[in-house]
């Protein structure tokens, strides 16, 4: 039976690393996979997943406009697997759309992306995923002070902290820092 995954976690544990892994894993026995990318997020390139370690693949892009169970359908039975990068930027119905292709088609779908912004609150995809994914991992990765990184701070061009500003703002390194959550309340001023 397919089914649903969200694999979670904070900025750089490692999630497109994880996803480019899980996908060479199918090509290598044979299989196709299918790899979809927020169209916003191109930092690595229009229509790329890319890790921090150096690793891409071409990818389909989406929007929130994007019916994904219109574009996937079409795709199988030729796709083995289903593999969703930055799904935290997924809409609520994009997510019901990603369980149909679970349960309707049987192929699994694997999700990859943030569960929560620089504010502490969660993004909407990541909020569905949250509801009905049948399998849920989290991806971790640490703070400075070596406890589990759960929150993400943003900063602005001079470094200091934001605590306000709109949810979606693309960027890496040079504008998010993962903190556990004493430090983030520390860095926010809760």
């Amino acid at each position: 039976m397919a089914k649903l995954y969200f694999n979670y976690s904070t900025m750089n544990a490692g999630k497109s690393t994880m996803l480019l892994q899980a996908s060479y894993n199918y090509r290598e026995r044979g299989m196709q996979t299918l790899l979809l990318t927020a169209a916003l997020d191109s930092r690595a390139g229009t229509a790329r997943v890319a890790s921090r370690i150096g690793i891409a693949e071409e990818a389909q892009t989406f929007d929130d406009t994007t019916d994904l169970f219109a574009l996937v359908s079409p795709e199988i039975p030729d796709i083995a697997c289903v593999f969703i990068d930055e799904a935290q930027f997924l809409t609520r119905e994009q997510v019901w759309q990603l369980a149909r292709i679970a349960d309707d088609l049987g192929v699994p779908v694997m999700c990859y992306g943030l569960r929560v912004d620089f504010q502490g609150q969660l993004f909407p995809g990541s909020a569905a995923l949250l509801a009905l994914a049948d399998d849920m991992r989290e991806v971790r990765t640490i703070c400075h002070c070596g406890k589990k990184a759960t929150m993400v701070i943003r900063r602005d061009g001079d470094g200091n902290v934001m605590t306000q500003g709109q949810q979606v703002q693309v960027g890496g390194n040079e504008s998010y820092v993962s903190l556990c959550r004493k430090h983030w309340r520390q860095a926010v001023g809760l």
